[in-house]
């Protein structure tokens, strides 16, 4: 009998795929006890993770942040790697800490006193639906709207078994209104009331939590879920010599050839019922039980295969059903697969025109702005911004006095921009800018970023005092194939468990049953299998080592790893 050492193949070279390899590779590597193969469909490594350069500076047109730094592995290897600091300018968003700058569309500039209570009052309530903000913690100035959204919340779902994070937090909106004290009205903000400039202060914070979370809208993000979400404690940080930094490191143990790249996986055939016949090759060989088809024709057998694709990917399989999975994949499985959210988040950078961003001993630079739009169905509206830009919310150099400025869309937005030509984004982008402050207002002013406030009407503004933009560059994440979207979401009518049995293996583990019957043909992981830390780099990382650990594990039984 001719005993062939177990094949492992990895489709997909992101965070995961690449985890897991690394740690296959060099958990065994002297005792050369398995065939390991990592395929990827692309013609690069990294996946989700794709930092580029624009204007000079690097950029990351995929994951950005470190969320957290204190027991994050991401931030470990960082370290470990000195990557945490570079000579190139990158994406460090320093500007983050500072003060942001609220404007209301028609340059109305918002004073703290009416943006810090809204701004107060939405972080506190996504606190409390994450479980960091208790009944007993909320007691004081809160109490009253927080208790009456919380009740409100716990009433909606009685009745209709699904509450959203969107309804929640409308609902402790309402009850703020229903709860303050009647305030005088507002002066010197145009047509604004104080309940629309308030409304539209709140509806800026969801539109920066669509793209933390990719839900295109907060009312498909599911209430329950979201007190699972783990979070790392300290501070968000940026890698200064690039989130592909990470993968490199990963990869660099690998040998040559080992990471084949253009290699699309178009159909996985496995046997889910496998018997000794279908096991014997008459030959005194066993066959493998996982065949991989590939877009040139070519076929590749293998023991295990561990799937790293993107939901996205998966979600456009078990609907258009394409045949990827030969059998389908179990109904559990498609279910969940069906079930979870997995939405497009796309980033802008625009780079200023060099009149405009050049640096001088009086500048300060372009601010963070924080944009609070008029309702896009609203008279009062300024006609010349798109629709596509009334969902965003800020703008902001990539760090401080940068000519670059970064700007993030979610849902339909983000698609419609993928579509978009440069020309078009460059004038819609200009059009939203220039009604809310213009280049002689900022730049040229060295005590601060004075601001219209109102004694300009948009339409009037001079060509010359347009804010003006040179090129820009845009991700598009929700049409490449590769992806077919951004990151996961527990949506409405989800859950964590959906989750966990996206990460469970086919057929499933039978520990130390008899190799023979060929557990574990295919594992899943992925940013889209962990429970507590879906959407993120860490996550896909966890998922990686948990694949790579069940087949040591399962080896390890069978008497051939120890």
């Amino acid at each position: 009998m001719v005993v062939k050492k177990p094949r492992i193949v990895i489709i997909g070279a992101g965070m995961a795929g690449l985890t897991a390899a690394n740690k296959l590779y060099t958990a065994t590597a002297s005792k050369d006890l398995f065939e390991l193969c990592v395929v990827e469909g692309g013609t690069r490594i990294g996946g989700r993770i794709n930092t580029s350069e624009f204007g000079g500076d690097r950029i990351e047109m995929g994951a950005t942040w470190i969320h957290g730094i204190g027991g994050s592995p991401i931030h470990k290897i960082a370290q470990e790697n000195h990557s945490l600091h570079s000579e190139q300018p990158w994406e460090c968003m320093d500007g983050n800490s500072d003060e942001p700058t609220t404007i209301s569309e028609g340059g109305f500039q918002v004073h703290p006193s009416i943006v810090d209570p809204i701004t107060k009052l939405f972080k506190n309530l996504m606190d409390y639906s994450q479980g960091k903000l208790t009944d007993v913690t909320a007691k004081g100035e809160l109490e009253s709207y927080y208790m009456l959204a919380a009740k409100a919340a716990q009433d909606s779902k009685v009745g209709s078994g699904n509450l959203s994070v969107g309804s929640f937090l409308r609902q402790g909106l309402d009850a703020y209104w229903g709860s303050v004290k009647e305030k005088e009205e507002l002066k010197g903000y145009g047509n604004w009331s104080r309940k629309l400039l308030e409304e539209a202060i709140f509806a800026m914070h969801e539109n920066i939590q669509r793209t933390y979370t990719s839900a295109g809208d907060l009312l498909s993000l599911d209430y329950s879920a979201e007190s699972e979400y783990i979070m790392f404690p300290g501070e968000e940080i940026t890698i200064a010599k690039g989130y592909l930094s990470i993968i490199e490191s990963l990869a660099s143990v690998l040998p040559p050839g080992l990471v084949q790249l253009g290699r699309k996986v178009t159909r996985i055939e496995w046997e889910p019922h496998r018997d000794e016949e279908s096991i014997s090759m008459g030959n005194g060989c066993f066959s493998r039980p996982v065949k991989l088809h590939f877009c040139d024709g070519s076929v590749m057998s293998a023991d295990h295969v561990i799937v790293t694709v993107s939901l996205g990917v998966l979600k456009a399989a078990i609907r258009d059903d394409s045949g990827m999975f030969c059998p389908p994949l179990p109904p559990s499985k498609a279910e969940a697969i069906s079930r979870l959210g997995f939405g497009v988040v796309n980033k802008l950078f625009m780079q200023l025109s060099p009149t405009q961003g050049g640096k001088h001993e009086h500048s300060k630079g372009f601010p963070f702005l924080q944009m609070a739009f008029h309702s896009p169905r609203s008279e009062m509206r300024f006609m010349k911004i798109p629709w596509w830009m009334r969902r965003t919310a800020t703008l902001f150099p990539i760090y401080n006095n940068s000519s670059v400025l970064l700007s993030w869309f979610a849902g339909e937005e983000a698609l419609a921009l993928e579509s978009l030509k440069d020309e078009e984004i460059i004038n819609g982008v200009s059009s939203t800018v220039s009604s809310f402050l213009s280049y002689s207002q900022w730049q040229n002013d060295s005590s601060s970023h004075k601001l219209c406030n109102g004694n300009v009407k948009s339409e009037e503004r001079t060509h010359d005092n347009e804010v003006k933009f040179s090129k820009v560059l845009k991700s598009k994440w929700g049409t490449d194939p590769l992806f077919l979207g951004s990151y996961s979401y527990v949506a409405v009518g989800s859950s964590g468990d959906d989750l966990d049995t996206m990460a469970e293996p086919l057929p499933k583990d039978n520990s130390c049953q008899s190799s023979a019957s060929s557990p574990l043909q295919i594992l899943f992981a992925g940013e889209a299998t962990h429970r507590t830390h879906y959407s993120t780099t860490h996550g896909a990382y966890f998922s990686g080592l948990r694949e790579a650990n069940r087949l040591l594990q399962h080896y390890h039984c069978v008497g051939i790893y120890n």
